[in-house]
């Protein structure tokens, strides 16, 4: 006989169980070792009785030898993880070995474990005297230091560091979010969501665009067709962060004023002294089609690379 394992994901609505799921909890009776299931009413509603035992797997690996037993698992997965193994060792220490058929009942989608981080980030903001004092600004250090280690990585070609400094980059994300008095995480989410679809006509709607520069054209038109019919500033260069890094900031400054069809003469003769070679310096490296903050910082560590090498052949 059968041990039918059915698993659920605690990141899906309670309910919303497979076909399979379904027919493997009619094919026998029922058990369960968490009393606060999320899934135990609607199992109810659907004239399922489950019963709710103390976690036994010698004693659920015996019974399934004589019936089909079916097991409700829980929806913690360090907890599954332990049993089933438990399970498993108890099956195989019987003569006659039940067979053990696992059937997912609900699978998490993509960006599931998105609930598991507003979840955490929850309990933190609730919990911890640290998480419950940040404010907005207290944080945009953080948020800054998260930005520049994932560029660190991106340039290093450190992927597996990638991973892990874009996590911390989304906690920063997810952090103000919470922090925030008047939106909330989803209101973040749907923002984004509707102007990326209102800003690719192309692809959401029937605007053809058949190369990155047409998009881009596109784009920028929504953009400014949207500050319109908001009363904003009609200037090109809304919206531009005064606050980054000098050189990135002044390369997207001529190619924002470039787009909008500004003279060249607006770009010479820029403020005095090394500051002007400074924004040339940026603004031929534009016309030559590279970006002058990645080749500084390129340079910036190609230097540092042979003070370390200098420090090593020193010792």
């Amino acid at each position: 006989m059968p041990l039918i394992v059915v698993t659920t994901s605690p990141r899906v609505a309670p309910g919303l169980l497979s076909h399979q799921a379904w027919q493997a909890l009619r094919s026998g009776p029922v058990r369960t070792a968490s009393a606060a299931h999320r899934q135990l009413p609607y199992l109810a509603d659907a004239g399922i009785s489950v019963e709710v035992v103390e976690p036994d797997p010698p004693a659920l690996a015996g019974l399934a030898v004589t019936e089909t037993v079916v097991w409700l698992a829980s929806e913690s997965e360090a907890d599954d993880e332990a049993f089933m193994r438990a399970v498993g060792h108890a099956a195989l220490a019987l003569d006659e070995p039940p067979l053990i058929e696992v059937v997912p009942g609900s699978y998490d989608p993509q960006g599931a474990r998105l609930l598991d981080l507003v979840t955490v980030m929850d309990r933190l903001r609730t919990e911890c005297p640290w998480d419950r004092k940040q404010t907005h600004e207290s944080l945009v250090p953080y948020l800054l230091e998260e930005a520049y280690e994932v560029l660190e990585t991106i340039e290093g070609g450190d992927r597996a560091a990638l991973r892990e400094e874009l996590g911390d980059l989304l906690l920063q994300v997810v952090f103000h979010a919470r922090v925030a008095d008047d939106f909330d995480i989803d209101d973040v989410a749907a923002g984004i969501v509707d102007k990326l679809v209102r800003r690719h006509p192309h692809v959401f709607g029937s605007v053809r665009a058949e190369s990155a520069d047409e998009v881009s054209d596109n784009w920028d038109a929504i953009k400014a067709a949207e500050r319109a019919a908001k009363g904003r500033d009609e200037s090109v260069l809304e919206g531009v962060p005064m606050g980054q890094p000098a050189l990135s900031l002044a390369a997207q400054l001529l190619r924002r004023a470039e787009r909008a069809g500004a003279p060249e003469s607006l770009a010479t003769a820029v403020g005095q002294g090394v500051a002007r070679e400074l924004f040339d310096l940026v603004r031929r490296a534009a016309e030559g089609g590279l970006d002058a903050e990645a080749e500084l910082r390129a340079a910036a560590r190609a230097y540092r690379d042979r003070v370390r090498a200098w420090e090593s052949s020193a010792e």
